[in-house]
């Protein structure tokens, strides 16, 4: 007989039927616990984060595109760009990616490691030069371009004896106010599952009522924890944009961004018990999520590029927060042995759900972001054949504390989804900060021979997390050849990126986060032919 007088009927999904039964009867008070389960603020910044990765000319130079044009990059940095266009191009950069991740979590440290395969960028830009009175050539493009990778493994274990994650359901019920039977099937995306495998137990005042929950997790003596996270997917943006060139001085542009998200991820948290005793009441809990996250969103590039004097270039663009409009499915299991106590029991999310994933659907507010660039470009005349190279700059302001989750009013816009969007929101603020992202690179050009090089900084976007931060080296070279309307461009980008990652966030015990360092090589080859 389980608490709440609930009984288990077989190993797996104690009461499932019941509790569906009882779950439709309170839509009202459940349907913001189901569905509002799958996001989190870490999300928002994984969305949000991206590097640039259109042509191999561009990552040579370190991204640093923002006020030189005459690249396909331009519509995806600064439109503006696309002015300096009078002939028109084809381009598709296929690129190979390899990381390695390591994973550093109370005094231990794992690696993991991943590779693949991608097409950074594939577009047309349609250049025309004429005189209409100031105007000068305008310039068209349509692309697609792969804007974030999301390809990571990510691996870290240690012991703990300050706190389980066990209490982060805890404190979930305690934030819903739930004290009664409505526990063991309200919450089928953590809470429920662990009171019904007893990795929690209720507590019960003199009087037999329930007062809250227990862990059954012993945190003095220590636990074992491992967390294991596989992310696959990406964003590629199809694009529109235009750029016009008045007087050969002024350049200004705009466009139209699509944004396709796609994410998946596999997260496995193992917690046992790190001492040999079988009384405890636990050897071991294992939850396991699936999460896949789909769904397009909308923004806009302008940006202007002026050219003061001989020689020099200056570039301002602002990127509008893509809005997201996404769909998260999800599925939770538990499994926990807690030994002589009650044995070894599984639980399913999809069993409260008639067999199904749960499903989501929201939206969420990207940062703005602001990039002012200079160049200074060598022999700066008409004919780019005789150019002879340049050094170039970007500055760039992030803001990720604006970001924003937002109920889909055409699906869930209910109280409860309101306020439990409100506290992502929340934390959000309390997590984030806005950010700097310096970028700089050069070019000299031998004839038909171009050799370049370049360096990029991303700057921390956290707060304060237990002492974590994050930040971003991108260390950059390329080649490039032009000759007789073809060229071909190579590019190593080596990048060393900190992050760090939580397991699980508490209010009234200690929690701990994992550093992770990551080191990636991506080879990024630009095939393009004038016509």
């Amino acid at each position: 007989m389980r608490h709440f007088s609930i009984d288990h009927q077989g190993r797996s999904a104690p009461a499932t039927c019941l509790h569906m039964k009882r779950l439709a009867l309170l839509l009202a008070t459940g349907a913001s616990a189901l569905v509002c389960a799958a996001q989190e603020p870490a999300d928002a910044l994984r969305f949000s984060y991206g590097v640039p990765a259109g042509t191999a000319r561009q990552q040579a130079i370190g991204g640093a595109m923002g006020s030189l044009g005459g690249d396909f990059s331009a519509l995806y940095g600064n439109p503006a760009g696309l002015g300096f266009y009078r002939t028109n191009d084809f381009v598709i950069t296929p690129m190979f990616r390899w990381s390695e991740t390591k994973g550093s979590f109370l005094g231990r440290t794992e690696k993991e490691s991943d590779r693949k395969f991608d097409v950074g960028a594939l577009g047309l830009v349609f250049g025309s030069p004429g005189k209409v009175g100031s105007l000068r050539g305008v310039g068209f493009s349509v692309g697609f371009s792969n804007t974030a990778d999301f390809r990571n493994t990510i691996l870290y274990r240690g012991q703990n004896n300050s706190s389980s994650y066990s209490q982060r359901f805890i404190e979930e019920l305690g934030r819903a106010g739930v004290r009664d039977s409505t526990a063991a099937y309200l919450f089928p995306y953590g809470p429920s599952l662990a009171i019904n495998t007893f990795w929690l137990d209720p507590v019960k005042d003199a009087n037999g009522q329930v007062t809250g929950f227990r862990s059954n997790s012993p945190v003095s003596t220590g636990l074992l924890q491992q967390q294991r996270v596989e992310s696959r997917g990406g964003i590629n943006e199809a694009a529109l944009g235009i750029g016009l060139n008045t007087n050969d001085k002024l350049f200004v542009g705009a466009t139209i961004g699509i944004p396709f998200l796609a994410y998946n991820r596999k997260a496995t948290f193992t917690e046992a018990d790190a001492t040999t005793d079988t009384s405890n009441r636990f050897d071991f809990a294992e939850f396991r999520e699936r999460v896949q996250t789909t769904g397009t969103g909308l923004n806009l590039k302008l940006g202007i590029i002026y050219k003061p004097a001989e020689y020099w270039r200056l570039g301002l663009a602002v990127h509008t927060p893509t809005l997201y409009k996404l769909t998260d499915r999800y599925h939770y299991e538990l499994t926990t042995n807690t030994e002589n106590y009650e044995g070894e029991w599984d639980d399913f999310s999809k069993d409260y759900n008639d067999g199904a994933e749960h499903q989501f659907k929201y939206m969420l507010l990207t940062p703005l972001k602001a990039t002012a660039s200079a160049s200074y470009v060598l022999r700066e005349i008409e004919d780019v054949t005789k150019q002879r190279g340049f050094l170039t700059a970007d500055v760039e302001y992030v803001a990720y504390n604006m970001m924003r989750y937002m109920p889909d009013n055409d699906v869930e816009n209910s109280e409860d989804t309101k306020a439990y969007l409100d506290y992502l929101n929340r934390n959000i603020r309390d997590l984030y900060k806005g950010a700097f992202n310096v970028r700089v690179g050069g070019e000299l050009k031998f004839t038909t021979l171009m050799v370049r090089a370049g360096a990029a900084w991303y700057g921390n976007p956290y707060k304060e997390v237990n002492g974590g931060t994050g930040g971003r080296l991108n260390l950059t070279g390329g080649l490039g050849y032009r000759h007789r309307g073809y060229f071909i461009d190579l590019t190593y980008v080596h990048s060393m990126q900190r992050d760090i990652h939580t397991p699980y966030r508490l209010s009234d015990a200690p929690y701990f986060v994992a550093e992770t360092r990551r080191t990636q090589g991506n080879v990024a080859l630009s095939f393009g032919v004038k016509f």
